[in-house]
């Protein structure tokens, strides 16, 4: 296959397949291990609700404000040292997940099986070893942030653009459907040990990741490399006075902090409201199996519209989607046999968010793509990727002190009763976060009636 973009007219190149697989396989790994980690954090390694918010929130921050640094780094030594970079700390992080808590065992402080006696390890400093572990995975997972989608950029022609970053967005989400399909199995053969042995899943196939760009990696696409600091930090200043992209993260920002609930709210959520048989990696599933299915139809749909117009419309599904996932807690007796109104109305609620990031983050990161000179991807696409750092922060933040509030952790209760009595709002936890979608929905519009009208001035 031509390995230039400029064939891209007739297929991509493979560099852009490679690019592509390699992501599947990380998603894979990054999901299997996300969609648990509050709970792993909690139930593995002793911290409390908050404490797992703000542990998990910080990582997922750093690991979104990074590629700024990571993205610029890589358009210097080039994509193909990056990902082997990448894929190298990311395997060693994985696995080091994975043997800590035979560590923690070896040190007495707490007994694994199917359910975790603790012998000390919450009051325990030793459980915070988990920081240089995540540090290391965050800079790893950084790299791949920027490396992937800025990949896609230089693969593809304007033209081809849009398509180009529907199929990444199809391979980013197969493979979080696969990745999360791997846990609850797993949860109900062995119980809480599953959100240790899932670790090793995770560095498996960052390990295959790795292989695949040593042996199958290679790009024609190489400007920007070699550039000098100076060339770097010019190119940073003009990204960071950029006052349209800067608005445009703050205001997709609100988008993504209800996303985040995914992974901060709902795994905890779901067991506590719905009953320990609940399956939150099944019902997280829901959003990746939704995009894999409609991305290709809503790109195809959205083709001759403008990346803001589409934007607008999924920035209006969110809140529904919140107001949704809120009426579980207000219905009645079970619907549709064993499920749980709780789980029904979440699912319902996934639905629409997962349609929602359909008409959003492809062209989303277009637009962002289309800003960025040549040989600048790397920095322009890690920059795109602001949103999630302050969507982790403020999303995990919230919701540990929502979760706290309004749907605390039954073992802190006497009697089941008492519990039931503090968790009777539960559903309040995604009133906070609709207003916050319905805000950001509003900002777009305004945001994109503005930019069209100065726009019009410049003719």
């Amino acid at each position: 296959m031509n390995n230039s973009p400029q064939a891209a007219n007739k297929g991509f190149t493979r560099a852009f397949w490679v690019s592509n697989t390699v992501e599947l396989f990380e998603r894979m790994a990054y999901y299997a291990v996300f969609i648990v980690l509050t709970i792993y954090l909690s139930s593995i390694l002793g911290f409390n609700d908050f404490e797992a918010s703000i542990i998990s929130g910080l990582f997922s921050g750093g690991l979104y404000l990074l590629p700024i640094l990571t993205g610029a780094y890589a358009d210097k030594i080039g994509f193909r040292k990056s990902m082997i970079t990448a894929f190298t700390l990311l395997t060693i992080a994985y696995l080091g997940l994975g043997a800590l808590p035979t560590f923690l065992e070896a040190s007495g402080l707490v007994t694994y099986g199917s359910t975790t006696q603790f012998n000390g390890l919450p009051q325990s400093s030793e459980r915070w070893i988990i920081v240089p572990v995540l540090v290391t995975l965050m800079i790893g997972g950084s790299f791949i942030k920027s490396i992937i989608s800025a990949s896609v950029a230089k693969e593809t022609t304007e033209a081809t653009r849009a398509r180009g970053y529907s199929i990444f967005y199809m391979m980013v989400n197969i493979g979080a459907f696969t990745g999360k399909t791997v846990i609850d199995p797993l949860r109900d053969q062995i119980g809480d040990q599953a959100y240790i042995y899932i670790n090793y899943f995770a560095g498996a196939m960052t390990f295959i990741a790795l292989l695949a760009v040593i042996l199958l990696y290679k790009s024609a696409e190489t400007a920007g490399e070699g550039k000098s600091m100076g060339d770097i930090g010019r190119g940073f200043l003009r990204i960071i006075t950029n006052w349209r992209l800067l608005i445009l993260i703050l205001i997709v920002t609100g988008f993504w902090m209800v996303q985040q609930q995914l992974y901060a709210t709902m795994p905890k959520y779901v067991i506590r409201m719905a009953g320990e048989t609940a399956k939150p990696g099944w019902i997280a599933n829901v959003n990746p199996f939704i995009v894999v299915c409609c991305v290709s139809f809503v790109t195809r749909l959205m083709a001759r519209k403008s990346a803001i117009t589409s934007m607008n419309i999924g920035m209006f599904l969110i809140p529904i989607s919140a107001l949704l996932m809120a009426c579980g807690n207000l219905l009645g007796n079970d619907l549709l046999g064993s499920m749980s109104n709780i789980t029904l109305m979440m699912i319902l609620g996934i639905v629409v968010q997962a349609l929602a990031e359909c008409f959003i983050s492809p062209r989303y990161l277009e637009y962002f793509s289309l800003q960025a000179p040549k040989g600048e991807e790397g920095m322009y696409l890690g920059f795109s990727h602001l949103h999630s750092f302050l969507s982790s922060i403020f999303g995990f933040g919230l919701a540990g002190i929502l979760l706290t509030k309004y749907c605390p952790d039954p073992a802190l209760f006497e009697t089941r009763e008492a519990w039931m009595a503090a968790s009777a709002n539960a559903h309040y936890i995604w009133y906070y976060f609709g207003a916050i979608a319905l805000v950001s929905a509003v900002a777009l519009i305004v945001y994109g009636q503005v930019v069209k009208r100065l726009d019009s001035q410049k003719i």
